[in-house]
């Protein structure tokens, strides 16, 4: 089984808790069971060390540790990430075609460099949560989703060399980069279309990156089970060893930094004719090898 690190909260305490997935109805809570992790960021702080001692106790967990996942609600795994969430666009070739083809654009050109941008960490939210409905709002007239993997900085670094880069990566995880469309262009920049409310679902759990390769893993983003986007995280124009490079040059990253990597093609706003997320709409995101992260909006 894999290694699924969650943070979860039990019911009527307010004080989130690090734990591991021990099967489909059970969480060790990790403090309970003895270990000196209280919280995620304690655990990425202290890696292999950390891992190490987790799996050995998933091996032989304490009974009074082990929490019923019906008692507990999980959170997002980081509930707001140690700095930022830094995020990469136009990452996948056919997405940056089909953004070029809505825009009415007749070529496509490859990005030179990765075009990094960040969402407020304060728009983070978990797994099963609601997505608000900011057109009904109207606040956007485009509400859009992206599915994305997304990773976990484990070990701080800074001018990370790409064959260096994986060494400073904790985990996968997965990420929704849910955008105003229109305020992303009306704005001139993107941070204000991609910082509404509660705008950025990430979970469920982290997996090791020990555990995945996730150099080629299929992405896919159904909407009311209707499949939108489908692909593999090798058709990305900039890889992760690439991403990390350039996220880093001049600038430290730090363990809890968390970075999604960019959607494939199949976004709303570029379909035929467009289609807009709005209340009651379900949205399920499933990379391979970490998991499902579904939201409903409303």
């Amino acid at each position: 089984m894999a290694t699924k690190l969650v943070t979860f909260q039990p019911h009527g305490d307010p004080a989130p808790r690090a734990g591991v997935l021990l099967n489909e109805a059970e969480v060790l809570d990790l403090a309970a069971a003895g270990l000196p992790y209280a919280t995620m960021l304690q655990v990425i702080e202290a890696g292999a060390a950390a891992l190490a001692a987790i799996r050995a106790a998933m091996a032989n967990p304490p009974a009074a540790a082990v929490r019923k996942l019906a008692d507990v609600a999980l959170l997002a795994p980081i509930p707001r990430p140690a700095r930022n969430v830094f995020c990469v666009g136009r990452n996948y070739l056919d997405h940056v075609a089909e953004g070029d083809r809505a825009s009415g654009r007749d070529t496509t050109e490859k990005p030179k460099y990765p075009q990094i941008f960040t969402k407020a960490p304060e728009c983070v939210i978990a797994h099963g949560e609601s997505i608000p409905d900011h057109g009904a709002a109207g606040i956007t007239k485009w509400l859009d989703y992206e599915a994305e993997l997304t990773l976990v900085i484990g070990t701080s670094g800074r001018d990370i060399a790409p064959g260096d880069a994986l060494k400073h990566v904790f985990g996968w995880t997965i990420g929704n980069d849910v955008t105003g469309r229109d305020l992303q262009r009306r704005y001139g920049q993107w941070f204000k279309g991609k910082s509404l409310d509660r705008s950025c679902p990430l979970g469920p759990w982290i997996i090791p990156a020990d555990e995945l390769d996730a150099t080629d893993i299929a992405i896919q983003l159904w909407v009311n089970g209707e499949l939108r986007q489908s692909s593999r995280t090798s058709k990305m124009i900039f890889d992760v060893n690439q991403i990390i490079h350039h996220l880093s040059v001049g600038f430290t990253l730090l363990p809890g930094d968390v970075v999604l990597t960019g959607t494939p093609e199949g976004v709303g706003y570029a379909m035929q004719p467009p289609q807009v997320l709005k209340a009651g709409d379900v949205v399920r995101i499933a990379i391979e090898g970490i998991g499902e992260l579904v939201n409903p909006v409303g």
